[in-house]
């Protein structure tokens, strides 16, 4: 079975197409969000998503990676979006699971609300497998600190009512802890549990800031995390420590490139530059964490999958010179924010 990238932003594929540097640069993750992730999301319409995901899709392909488990949000171009995703990857013949992070960010629960919309129109889209068999759809959550309780529980609800994971970010930033106790929990994990979506199979991305007893629960109620190295280093945040005792961690990318080896040994590095464990034993659970981006995806899939057809050189040619020229529009696009 090729590599699972257990959680990626398909939509940032156009990143490594010379996105120029924010001035002056941003401080921590809030920042980072504001001037970088969260501009470059509002920028997007169709004509560059669909770039993105034709040249993030095949390029995901050539680098050995078989199933991607994406997490999309474009706040100008929602109803659609996820169906511009499934075409990409079904054209390339990769697998994926794909959903809506529904945030209240911008415009509040109307906001919300077209997501969740998007989300059912594509989860009823893929019970009729519009897409093929090897696209499925799931239930997306920006994060915790952008959404309310009554958001949370709609979420949850979708997800149940369609028997598909909720795909969410969780700590990956102080912000989100501290989101959580102003609003009366003790932390991330005890809002999701108490809301009543911690459920097996949830998917919680990256798990920075959690203590040991909340990773411990997510793992009791069978949640997965996925485990983003060189995102995490890249955006300042930390070394998600704690996920060790849970049994359910695999690797993503966040959106950077799916070359899931240099995840990895991205893994590997960094988690002996902060002395954790032995450098042996920090190379095996990099290891495992690998391997088990093949066990989740057994799960949601029901059986092994077989690696995508390597994307044809000049077909690879094409989708390149698409995706300069709608790079180009995106960085306009961001620059007028």
């Amino acid at each position: 079975m090729p590599f699972v990238n257990a959680h990626t932003h398909i939509y940032s594929g156009l990143v490594p197409l010379g996105m120029p540097a924010p001035q002056p640069a941003p401080r921590g993750l809030p920042q980072i969000l504001e001037r970088i992730w969260w501009r470059l999301d509002r920028a997007l319409d169709e004509d560059i998503l669909r770039a993105s995901a034709d040249w993030y899709v095949a390029r995901s392909a050539l680098l050995g990676t078989g199933v991607l488990i994406d997490h999309h949000e474009s706040p100008e171009f929602i109803e659609g979006s996820l169906s511009v995703l499934a075409a990409a990857c079904a054209q390339t013949g990769m697998p994926a699971v794909l959903t809506y992070g529904v945030t209240e960010r911008n415009r509040g629960t109307d906001e919300a609300r077209a997501g969740l919309a998007e989300n059912r129109r594509f989860l009823e889209s893929c019970a009729h497998q519009e897409h093929g068999p090897l696209v499925r759809g799931a239930v997306g959550l920006h994060a915790c600190f952008t959404v309310s309780d009554e958001t949370i529980r709609a979420a949850g609800d979708l997800a149940a009512e369609f028997s598909v994971p909720l795909h969410l970010h969780v700590a990956e930033d102080p912000s989100d802890v501290a989101d959580a106790r102003r609003r009366g929990y003790r932390g991330v994990i005890e809002r999701l549990d108490k809301l009543g979506v911690l459920v097996p199979g949830t998917l919680l991305a990256h798990g920075v800031h959690l203590e040991l007893e909340e990773v411990q629960l997510a793992d009791e109620r069978g949640a997965w995390f996925m485990h983003n190295p060189r995102s995490n280093r890249a955006n300042g945040v930390g070394y998600a420590s704690q996920l060790r005792a849970s049994g359910r961690v695999a690797l993503g990318s966040d959106g950077f490139p799916s070359d899931m080896t240099q995840e990895q040994k991205a893994l590997s590095r960094y988690a002996q530059q902060a002395q954790e464990d032995g450098a042996e034993g920090e190379v095996e659970r990099a290891s495992a964490r690998l391997a088990a981006g093949k066990r989740l995806a057994r799960e949601i899939f029901g059986a092994d999958l077989p690696a995508p057809p390597t994307p044809d050189t000049e077909r690879l040619q094409e989708l390149e010179a698409i995706a300069k020229t709608q790079a180009q529009r995106l960085w306009t696009r961001m620059a007028a924010l």
